[in-house]
């Protein structure tokens, strides 16, 4: 399976390409922005993009996705609880000084359970709400990793001070699914560096004491 993450647009959000060589499908996660980079990478690979996976709905990480869709004509995935977040992308471009982008409509909403799949590999989502409303991860067995969005970082958290953050529901959202996970599973965050679910038990002085 080839992964690769290209941090995009202005606050560097880990955008993820998964490509499967049978098929030569691809999974794009969290197309914030830079879509000229994303098509060349996945052209690079000779892939297709078959889908879309929002993690959450903030700008960084949804500006780029009607763009792509035009581009590729691949369904769009997120959770229906984000809706409104990404209905108010023109006041999430205001606090942050940046072009309103397109919106999209989403195609299919993912919850809890779901699986989507690249080829014969499962990505299972797991609703990891507190950074917003709607926040998803994305664990994938097969590979030992979990795409977390903005739950869970390298020794820290997801902010909660934005519209539908909460920090007592994110604390949860990484106790019962994140760090239930083996500890060597890989975490590709939203931002910043990897790590893993063991090194985060340890050192993430966010997580000691639960």
């Amino acid at each position: 399976m080839i992964h690769e993450i290209l941090p995009v647009g202005a606050l560097a959000c880990n955008c993820s390409i998964f490509g499967e060589e049978a098929g030569r499908t691809a999974m794009v996660i969290d197309p914030g922005d830079d879509v000229d980079d994303i098509l060349a990478l996945v052209e690079r690979h000779h892939l297709r993009v078959a889908s879309i996976v929002i993690t959450h709905a903030h700008l960084d990480h949804v500006g780029g996705v009607a763009e792509l869709k035009k581009a590729t004509g691949a369904p769009v995935y997120m959770d229906a609880l984000d809706e409104p977040l990404y209905d108010r992308i023109e006041i999430q471009a205001s606090w942050l000084g940046l072009p309103v982008p397109e919106k999209v409509a989403i195609d299919t909403k993912i919850c809890e359970g779901d699986e989507i799949t690249l080829g014969e590999t499962k990505f299972m989502v797991l609703e990891t709400p507190g950074h917003s409303p709607g926040s998803i991860s994305l664990w994938i067995p097969s590979l030992n990793k979990v795409m977390c969005g903005d739950t869970l970082f390298r020794d820290s958290m997801g902010r909660t001070d934005l519209p539908g953050g909460d920090s007592r529901t994110l604390l949860r959202s990484i106790q019962s699914k994140l760090l239930a996970l083996p500890e060597e599973t890989q975490v590709v965050p939203g931002h910043g560096p990897l790590t893993t679910i063991g090194r985060e038990k340890v050192y993430n002085p966010f997580l000691q004491g639960l």
